[in-house]
């Protein structure tokens, strides 16, 4: 049976998507912005393991130029840059791997989206990593879910039962359908995501902004300790449904709050930024930072939760500006 490893699971790789022109990257300043803030993400994962970044035709010279003869190159075509989410998910039987292609329609079809290369990228890159594909009618993405490795995932009732992605699913389709996948047993249902994360380039409401496993039956969660900010009930709220819920083996699940930046709005609109988003690869933990004095009190949950990993701080507010975080623009490649 194949079944989705945890992220801190030993990983052979990891991969990563090249910003290319596009509308979430639509004048040279953005680009270049874009280009340098995934080269920083790229080069701090590549201290622990091997990266290879799918870069498209016309921006593969750019890409090999600014992450150095370290980083490996693939060129396929691409509509952007979030590998979380148009990449595989791969899963392992213990002696070997697959990758789950799951249906990708630009986050429910957004009017500013373009997809017709991105949904084809799970394939392109499993064909890299020479392992099979096994393909899902379930329109999802990887940052729309977080295993534990032993049963359990968290999803979002507004990603995977929103209309946009699958009208006419219900829960209980959905959850065989990505247990199939997953090799879980166990779904546990947030009811949305964050505030911003509903604006124009959102993913309207991924889970691995919000709560991320860090272990069997410890889950990390986003608080919002400011009463100002739209996210201050949800994510209270988030927190007692995560506190009251029981994991595939029936543990109580224990909750690790991690507050949220203090800045609360960018530009006039609220942000989501949020130190959940964080990405763990072989003996290190990448993690956002924000310029923002919540910065190191993060740094040491994460050193707290991973003793054994070196915990390294990438600003990624021009990440976040484009819609996502560090663990949106990386996928992991586990051993099988």
């Amino acid at each position: 049976m194949f079944r989705m490893p945890p992220e801190w699971a030993p990983h052979e790789r990891t991969w990563m998507a090249w910003p290319g022109p596009n509308p979430t990257f639509d004048t040279p300043r953005r680009l270049a912005a874009a280009e340098a803030a995934w080269a920083e993400v790229a080069h701090a994962v590549r201290r622990f393991e091997p990266v290879t970044v799918v870069a498209g035709p016309g921006a593969a010279a750019r890409a090999r130029a600014l992450l150095g003869p370290d980083i490996d190159v693939a060129e396929r075509e691409l509509d952007d840059a979030w590998m979380r989410d148009i990449g595989p998910t791969f899963v392992s039987d213990g002696r070997r791997l697959a990758a789950v292609d799951w249906t990708f329609n630009g986050w429910g079809a957004q009017e500013w989206a373009r997809w017709e290369h991105d949904a084809k990228i799970a394939a392109h890159v499993a064909d890299l990593a020479g392992v099979p594909v096994h393909p899902s009618p379930l329109v999802n993405e990887g940052g729309g879910l977080h295993v534990d490795g032993e049963g359990t995932v968290l999803l979002t009732e507004t990603v995977q039962l929103g209309p946009e992605r699958n009208p006419g699913w219900t829960r209980e389709r959905v959850e065989a359908e990505v247990h199939a996948r997953l090799g879980t047993t166990k779904a546990v249902w947030l009811p949305r995501g964050l505030t911003a994360d509903y604006g124009r380039y959102g993913t309207r409401g991924h889970v691995d902004i919000v709560a991320a496993f860090a272990a069997p039956g410890v889950v990390v969660a986003h608080t919002q300790p400011d009463p100002a900010h739209p996210d201050h009930e949800p994510c209270a709220r988030i927190v007692e449904l995560l506190r009251a819920a029981t994991d595939a083996r029936g543990r109580r699940l224990d909750v690790v709050e991690v507050p949220a930046p203090t800045r609360l709005t960018e530009d006039g609109a609220w942000v989501d930024h949020s130190y959940i988003n964080h990405y763990l690869c072989n003996g290190g933990v990448v993690l956002c930072a924000f310029d923002d004095p919540r910065d190191a009190e993060a740094a040491a949950v994460f050193r707290r939760l991973f003793p054994g990993r070196e915990v390294v701080q990438v600003d990624a507010r021009t990440v976040f500006a484009a819609g996502g975080g560090i663990h949106c623009v990386t996928q992991q490649q586990p051993l099988p």
